[in-house]
């Protein structure tokens, strides 16, 4: 694994195909930050506003991965100046990103009705679970949650348990970050062709249904039952799932191509009859039994150097600590490590002319001031590095020293030495 982090200095010009387009994110937690990095992965200026305090993820923000590639400042949204601050970010954006509840932003003075006065073209994108609108707009919910009523984690799990949460990933990352990021660079197109900006509401439980399209187009042909592990893709079949090895480990079984499973049963070593049960669902009972028997008999670096580099259909079921040391993974630099040492995935996905780059790493709250607000704030000496010098941005504020205006020698070298 080699570091992708790049030494350019924060006002820099991006890597990427994004580069050039200015992200603002108001802080969150979940898919809104993931968005934004995903952004911050392909070229775009993020700056993300931070609030004082944080936002309760309760770990050091130098370890928050889905702040790598960004800027920060940090500002009080319920100061005086706060919302004003935020208004003047997003006038010289393209895209906002914020993820509160429906009503907040607006309440705080920095809803789409004012920004978008300040920036017609600006796309504000909402990352909520629930949505905008809808009985369950205003109530609290996580990933859980929005996944549970779209119908999708009733597709997880063995049919004689509950179904089994599929960590955030299902909901938040790909129901969420992955539709607001697709929501908000379509808008941006139409911003730049027609010069009008617009909202976009990324929910959850709309995403996340979105993805199970082709579930419903298989049930709507017949083909699909609505109940766990009685199909194709959900383990019901015996060659398409997950068995244990000797060792305690797993491997991934797919092969459901005639042609890769007959290469999967002789690897294997399963029997003709036992593998000719494949055409008959009512034996699958009696081949799973034979799969599983076979595959108790070997433990997983065993078998993994049996199925590997063949069309079998057949992988290594690895932790996450295992998985930047899996060679594939390791040939393409799917992992990279920072010069701290922390083991990250790189960006994706990939680009022949203008390749994604993780510009540098997590940004602390407030780090970037200096580089950021208005050309005033820009002259001032002070970049707080560390959590216990962040109180002295919204003082900054407060006392309205963004308005654009030469600042006096004691008040410089006030700056100065409170670095």
């Amino acid at each position: 694994m080699t570091s992708e982090l790049s030494n350019l200095p924060p006002d820099a010009p991006a890597p990427g195909p994004l580069a050039g387009v200015r992200v603002v994110e108001l802080a969150g937690i979940g898919p809104g930050p993931f968005a934004a990095m995903l952004l911050a992965d392909l070229g775009a200026d993020v700056v993300r506003v931070d609030r004082p305090g944080g936002v309760g993820l309760g770990i050091d923000p130098a370890h928050d991965l889905t702040n790598r590639g960004k800027r920060s400042v940090l500002v009080d949204l319920k100061s005086a100046a706060g919302p004003g601050t935020v208004r003047d970010l997003a006038a010289r954006a393209d895209i906002l990103i914020e993820g509160y509840r429906p009503g907040v932003a607006e309440r705080l003075g920095i809803g789409p009705d004012a920004c978008l006065a300040r920036n017609p073209r600006l796309v504000y994108g909402r990352m909520t679970g629930w949505g905008q609108d809808g009985p369950l707009a205003a109530t609290a919910g996580h990933d859980i949650d929005y996944i549970a009523v779209t119908g999708a984690l009733a597709m997880t799990g063995p049919a004689d348990r509950p179904p089994v949460a599929p960590a955030n990933l299902l909901g938040d990352y790909a129901g969420g970050s992955l539709y607001l990021v697709t929501g908000v660079l379509a808008a941006l197109h139409h911003a730049r062709a027609h010069g009008v900006g617009q909202v976009v509401d990324a929910a959850i439980v709309d995403g996340t249904a979105h993805l199970t399209t082709m579930i419903h187009a298989l049930r709507a042909a017949g083909v699909w039952q609505d109940r766990r592990e009685a199909n194709l893709l959900d383990g019901g079949a015996p060659f398409y799932g997950v068995y244990e090895t000797a060792d305690g480990g797993h491997m991934a079984v797919g092969p459901l191509e005639q042609r890769f499973y007959e290469e999967f049963a002789a690897l294997l070593g399963l029997p003709d009859k036992d593998a000719a049960r494949r055409a008959d669902p009512a034996q699958w009972p009696e081949l799973r039994a034979a799969v599983a028997a076979r595959f108790h008999a070997r433990t997983r670096k065993e078998w993994t150097g049996v199925f590997e580099g063949t069309d079998a259909c057949v992988a290594p079921v690895l932790s996450l600590e295992e998985a930047p040391g899996h060679p594939h993974l390791a040939a393409r630099g799917t992992f990279t490590t920072t010069e701290a040492g922390t083991v990250q995935p790189a960006p994706a996905p990939r680009f022949s002319a203008t390749p994604a780059a993780i510009r540098r790493p997590p940004a602390l709250p407030g780090e970037h001031v200096k580089f950021t607000i208005q050309n005033d704030i820009e002259r001032v000496a002070f970049v707080p590095q560390l959590a216990d010098r962040f109180a002295l941005l919204p003082r900054l504020l407060d006392e309205k020293l963004l308005h654009r205006r030469q600042f006096s020698p004691a008040q410089k070298a006030e700056n100065r030495n409170s670095r």
